[in-house]
């Protein structure tokens, strides 16, 4: 434990006490893809913003290719990869890198153009881990130990292989299937029998997402072709916005805020903001403001204090939510994964360099510009009790963002 100091009686100051408890309460799970509040927004507030000496590695694994990103429960990450020509889930120990359990999920996925493997990130819930290969095997397992407890296959690949996540939703384990798989379909966590399925456009590349509006919860499952907006409930479908984009990649996770839904897909297409309303048992929506001032091929948004980032096909942004106002554009800096944490973006550039720089519409000034990796970083960090967890397509490392000191390398 970090020394706090302590008074003439030897024992550690109120202020100590009070940092500790702080800290603890701030180190929540991140147990899916985009986090617990499915947003890109950490509640971590322990790390170090503005580092001039090297960021100490804690340390570093080859687990072959995959773009999957992290979900991190306790002192266990979960991640995906390539092994014995299997995409392959692997449990590791947070603080060691050592293999708790790895487990097969399917054949491997080649793609030459950008890279093989796993697509999707592990979810983390109630005991269990849920992945969907590339090809379309989704998975349930005990998060102990990797025992497969029941799987179901898609047959409906799109393009670049099965790539959103599963979101887990009270009792029910969401994802798309694509056709007659269901845009959107729904599973017993528990036991894998299908409670509902939704629409039958080909399957996309977002994870569906949860919003709650007036009371009611829905997920808006980002198909080939449409936004359409499900009851999980009922799997009744409440609303579509037709979202037709090239190559059908619509990748980018959607984000609900105060009545308003924003949606960005990359190519020639952009994005747009709409208002919705309850319309009897179903939905309406109105567009406020759409354009090209983002166009998110696969890299999504974070929002926070009314404005959206993101580094995008092109450049890194800052745009108004509701008005579509560019606050400011850093061109050059495109397809890098990033999260919020304390105010400020964390962002690993597709080249392997970490910024971290306060989240401002004033100007972007990275207080950290470190090379971290090298090679294709499209994944996102998490940040997890003090220390990032990244990747590029087949290297994973862990550095001590604390402060506290460790290991120092590369």
């Amino acid at each position: 434990m970090q020394y706090f100091g302590r008074t003439k009686r030897g024992r550690m100051s109120l202020a100590g006490i009070m940092f500790v408890v702080f800290c603890t309460r701030a180190s929540a799970d991140w147990p899916n893809f985009r986090g617990p509040n499915h947003d890109g927004i950490s509640s971590e507030t322990a790390f170090q913003k503005s580092w001039t000496d090297s960021i100490p590695l804690v340390w570093s694994r080859e687990v072959g290719s995959a773009f999957s990103s992290y979900a991190c429960v306790g002192d266990r990450v979960y991640t995906c990869g390539t092994a014995d020509s299997m995409q392959t889930i692997y449990c590791l120990d947070a603080d060691t890198g050592a293999v708790k359990w790895s487990r097969g999920v399917e054949d491997e996925y080649h793609e030459p153009m950008g890279g093989s493997g796993t697509r999707s990130t592990p979810t983390v819930d109630d005991g269990c881990v849920y992945v969907l290969g590339a090809k379309g095997r989704i998975v349930c397992m005990e998060a102990e130990s990797g025992k497969e407890l029941w799987s179901k296959r898609f047959s409906h690949m799109p393009t670049w292989g099965y790539s959103g996540s599963v979101l887990i939703e009270g009792d029910l384990a969401i994802t798309t299937g694509g056709g007659s798989d269901g845009a959107v379909v729904a599973f017993n966590k528990k036991t894998g029998k299908q409670v509902w399925q939704c629409g039958d456009e080909p399957a996309g590349y977002a994870t569906p997402y949860p919003f709650t509006f007036e009371g009611t919860r829905y997920v808006v499952g980002f198909s080939g072709k449409a936004a359409i907006v499900v009851e999980p409930a009922t799997g009744r479908e409440v609303w579509r916005k037709p979202w037709k984009t090239e190559w059908g990649v619509n990748a980018a996770a959607p984000i609900f805020s105060d009545g308003h839904l924003f949606l960005s897909s990359g190519y020639r297409t952009g994005c747009g903001v709409y208002r919705l309303r309850k319309d009897g048992d179903v939905l309406a929506g109105e567009e406020v403001w759409s354009g090209r001032v983002l166009m998110n091929k696969f890299q999504s948004c974070v929002l926070t204090e009314g404005m959206l980032y993101a580094s995008d096909q092109r450049a890194l942004v800052c745009v108004n939510f509701l008005t579509g106002e560019e606050k400011w554009r850093i061109h050059r800096v495109k397809h890098s994964p990033m999260f919020l944490a304390d105010g400020h973006l964390v962002m690993l550039g597709q080249r392997g360099q970490l910024q971290i720089a306060k989240a401002s519409a004033a100007a972007y000034s990275p207080l950290t510009s470190a090379d971290i990796l090298d090679g294709r970083c499209w994944s996102v960090p998490v940040l997890h009790r003090g220390k990032l967890y990244a990747r590029n397509l087949s290297r994973l490392v862990c550095f001590d963002l604390s402060g506290s000191g460790g290991k120092t390398g590369r």
